[in-house]
């Protein structure tokens, strides 16, 4: 899996497994420069590293799926070249990624768009991406956590005055600050899914700094429980967010609207409104899980479905009723925040407890997923603070991980090829 730090290893993988496209491209390689027609040669040298122009377009192309924001080429140009300076270094003191801990990161990465790893490489494959881009990708983060950990986890523990002081500000993962947002949030249907992504990126255009505008549409065309405050979902901790929506927040103006959101692997669209940011100074210690409750109806978000739900919803006051109004029919979840999917995470962000949303579906919008949050489980007083205490010393180690980056590409030898 560091076979991308070398360009023989490199090209013996591509002619492994594209031999036809690769004879090809070498062919025309012989009457053209080989920077105008063939991927595969080096953009990028390293040290005695190379990175290609292949990975270069792959990386982007991934960065794209994920929804990343800005100029994607140069993210994956800077993020290719600190990898194949990560992993030198991790190699050059024998630290690199097991296969069990690639496969492991592999279905992590996966589960938070609601698919196993499998499902996820075919879905990355339908999107151009080839299953090394990712592998690698995970890889490379893996071995460059363990050589973090390796060099630096005695120079990042954590003291408990260190932990009473963050209790004290109240600053763990984000703690410390709250943002308001509104939101659109509808599920992909047979109906729309050719082209809800396009309208909704034109309704983003047409209500982007209009608040009230953004409202109005929310009350109309959202599916979220927020729709009746017009998308509105409150002060709401940052830390509560998916993971990859909170860097996007924190960069946004205010009545500014995002293009369109994919969630829950593809089962959803969102656009969202920045309404604001705000510090807050109470201590609160993290929830360690999430007890909730997920039913599945046939029908997607038709009339009968919702109906259906409905009904569950005012025969039950709490989660356990459901044992005596469908025993069977339902799925109870205790689930760590970061493990849920992101249109799972954000209905039930905006709930209280024994609140339902009806706002996911599945299997391509044919099945209502109706979710009831049973209770947002924190950490006792005692386990808490260890909690904090992870949280800090991996803030420190990031901190110090970063620097050493730093000094790593000043010391090499980067060179831009044409």
């Amino acid at each position: 899996m560091n076979g991308t730090l070398f360009a023989a290893k490199r090209l013996r993988q591509v002619t492994s497994h594209w031999p036809g496209l690769f004879a090809a491209l070498m062919t025309l390689c012989l009457a053209v420069p080989a920077s105008a027609q063939n991927p595969f040669s080096v953009a990028i040298e390293i040290d005695d590293a190379i990175v290609t122009h292949y990975e270069i377009s792959q990386r982007a192309r991934f960065l794209d799926v994920l929804n990343a924001q800005g100029d994607l080429r140069q993210q994956a140009i800077d993020a290719l070249v600190n990898e194949r300076l990560q992993v030198e270094a991790a190699l050059s003191l024998g630290v690199e990624a097991s296969p069990a801990d690639i496969e492991a990161g592999l279905e992590e990465f996966a589960v938070r768009a609601n698919l196993g790893a499998e499902q996820f490489l075919r879905q990355m494959g339908q999107e151009g991406i080839a299953p090394e881009t990712v592998r690698d990708f995970v890889a490379n983060g893996i071995t460059w956590r363990n050589l973090v950990r390796a060099r630096f986890a005695p120079r990042a523990q954590i003291s408990d005055a260190d932990v009473e002081r963050a209790l004290e500000l109240g600053t763990i993962l984000g703690g410390g600050i709250e943002i308001s947002l509104a939101e659109i949030i509808i599920p992909v249907t047979p109906e729309n899914q050719a082209d809800l992504e396009t309208e909704l990126s034109r309704l983003g255009q047409q209500l982007n700094g209009d608040a009230e505008q953004f409202s109005e549409a929310a009350r109309r065309f959202s599916a979220a429980p927020t729709r009746e405050a017009g998308g509105a979902t409150g002060w709401r901790a940052l830390a509560d967010l998916p993971e990859g929506l909170r860097e996007r927040f924190q960069t946004m103006g205010y009545a500014q609207v995002t293009e369109p959101i994919s969630l829950g692997g593809g089962q959803a669209f969102a656009l969202f409104q920045f309404r604001g940011q705000r510090e807050v100074n109470s201590p609160r210690l993290p929830v360690t899980s999430i007890n909730y409750v997920s039913i599945a109806i046939p029908g997607g978000r038709t009339p009968e479905a919702l109906a259906e739900a409905e009904r569950l919803r005012s025969a039950v006051d709490v989660c356990n009723d459901f044992n005596g109004v469908i025993p069977g029919g339902f799925e109870l979840h205790s689930v760590a925040p970061g493990q849920l999917s992101d249109d799972v995470a954000l209905a039930l962000r905006a709930l209280d407890n024994n609140e339902m949303s009806t706002s996911v579906t599945r299997n391509n919008g044919t099945v209502l997923l109706a979710l009831m949050l049973c209770d947002r489980v924190t950490a006792d007083p005692e386990l808490g603070r260890e909690v904090i205490r992870q949280q800090l010393f991996g803030q420190r180690l990031e901190a110090l991980a970063n620097s050493y980056l730093e000094e790593l590409r000043a010391e090499a030898r980067i060179n831009f090829l044409n």
